[in-house]
């Protein structure tokens, strides 16, 4: 019987990487009239209004104790596109504080902001990201998390006579790998102010490598790289979704995006992570 021979890809998501014709990476795509019409994104700003290039005054500021008081629209002179769009991402950074609060992460939302802000549209490679990936890797206790099923899965299939893993047995743990929870930053609690729930959230396109597979008489150790790839986009079901459209930062990003007045483009976020993975026999 074959052992495999490492490195050797183990897993692929079905979403591939790169994917640019995802809904979540197109940019200036819509009319102010769908936006408004569709998705309801009328009030979106309380310092600027998008539509009419006016800044707001505390008349128009839905939040404000004197919104409405006098009826009708209140603005203190006109901006022009530019500056519109800056202090419309002004108010993004401003607004994001809640969702990254606490943690050696919470600044990942400026830079990945500022790289949002100027628009080349190029991928996102940082070294605080990895990090956080590779923590979630390590601190996920779920029993259905995919470390727990690939430890579990190749302690039943590994080899000992052969000193390896069987190359007909690797269906049997990518099919474990598929039925596991991929990492994601997605936790009820921490990944909501810590940063990473509203820089991240989901991982769009994750690839499992074993890059090396040790065995011995008393167990195996295999060192195993975590590649994953999100959108740093939003796509119409977010934005109809309750828990992005009630938020200010949400409704703006979308407008920054989407509104064909502005078109800023969204961008693909990478990250990696090798860890160890062992059981004893």
């Amino acid at each position: 019987m074959a052992n495999v021979v490492f490195p050797k890809t183990v897993f692929t998501t079905l979403k591939p990487f790169n994917d640019y014709s995802a809904n979540d990476m197109r940019y200036g795509d819509m009319s102010e009239g769908r936006l408004k019409r569709e998705f309801g994104l009328t009030n979106v700003s309380n310092v600027v209004d998008p539509y009419t290039l006016t800044r707001l005054t505390a008349f128009d500021n839905p939040q404000s104790r004197f919104a409405g008081v006098y009826g009708g629209k209140h603005n203190s002179g006109t901006v022009s596109i530019q500056e519109c769009a800056k202090l419309l991402f002004e108010e993004m950074l401003k607004t994001s504080l809640p969702y990254s609060c606490i943690g050696p992460y919470k600044y990942l939302i400026n830079q990945m902001l500022r790289h949002f802000y100027r628009s080349s549209g190029t991928p996102f490679n940082d070294e605080h990201l990895n990090a956080a990936y590779s923590h979630k890797l390590h601190s996920n206790y779920s029993t259905k998390n995919t470390v727990t099923y690939m430890r579990k899965s190749i302690g039943l299939l590994v080899d000992y006579q052969n000193k390896g893993f069987p190359q007909d047995r690797l269906k049997d743990l990518e099919a474990a790998i598929e039925i596991s929870i991929l990492p994601k930053f997605n936790s009820p609690i921490h990944d909501k102010i810590n940063g990473m729930g509203i820089t991240v959230h989901d991982v769009y396109a994750t690839k499992i490598d074993i890059i090396s597979f040790d065995v011995n008489d008393s167990g195996w150790k295999s060192r195993v790289k975590f590649t994953g790839q999100d959108h740093f986009g939003l796509d119409v079901d977010d934005i109809r979704k309750k828990k992005f459209n009630q938020f200010q930062f949400f409704k703006i990003w979308f407008v920054l995006q989407r509104f064909s007045r502005f078109g800023f483009k969204p961008f693909l976020t990478n990250m990696e992570a090798v860890i160890d993975i062992e059981g004893k026999r």
